[in-house]
């Protein structure tokens, strides 16, 4: 006869077993990955939760390691990523084998979600860059910011700033020769001449 005491020590024995069969998410970034943005997306929003992830460097197209959450299996299942709950095992195997000497692989820790910006100009659609439109697509949080947020001094609140090169070459970008005539494109040229005549005074000022 089993007394409740043995009933507990079970009990105890099948809810361990279970937090030990399935602790860690790996999201794969290789060939089986259904959508890699979205899983850039979904390692982003773990780190804004005060998740740790680890970032599997060349192992399955640099795959990113997650302590099991159900919040992460639900936004995986919803935005249709692919990823594996794998015990705690397998996830020492794969740690061993990213930091063994004779594999061209590495773990980097991801403590915290990065802030992000992108130097756009006032009325900027996020269709008009292929990152902005990566970061929309993967649900990434990012803010704009432009000529009078670097000269405030914001560029220190940001871990990663996308540019564009062509603000910085002096001429008129690469949609001159088709759009030059159009209204857009004049009242674009306007608003960037104006802003470079008020950098211009404030460097003098300087």
């Amino acid at each position: 006869m089993i007394n409740k005491y043995q009933k507990i020590f079970f009990l105890l024995i099948l809810i361990s077993a279970e937090v030990f069969a399935q602790n860690k998410i790996l999201i794969p970034m290789d060939l089986s990955q259904t959508d890699h943005l979205k899983a850039y997306g979904i390692t982003f929003h773990a780190l804004e939760d005060g998740l740790k992830a680890d970032w599997l460097l060349n192992y399955r197209g640099g795959s990113f390691l997650i302590d099991k959450s159900d919040k992460i299996v639900s936004e995986c299942l919803l935005e249709e990523v692919f990823f594996e709950q794998i015990t705690l095992g397998q996830a020492s195997q794969i740690y061993a084998e990213v930091q063994s000497e004779d594999n061209n692989m590495d773990v980097v820790r991801l403590e915290k979600a990065p802030k992000i910006a992108v130097y756009v100009p006032p009325g900027f659609a996020p269709w008009d860059d292929a990152v902005t439109l990566a970061l929309e697509y993967a649900k990434v949080k990012y803010e704009k910011i432009w000529n009078d947020e670097i000269l405030r001094g914001d560029l220190e609140k940001y871990d990663w700033i996308h540019l564009h090169h062509e603000d910085f070459t002096g001429q008129y970008g690469k949609f001159y020769g088709s759009f030059s005539n159009a209204q857009w494109y004049i009242d674009q040229q306007i608003m960037y001449e104006k802003m470079q005549r008020k950098m211009d005074s404030i460097k003098f000022l300087i």
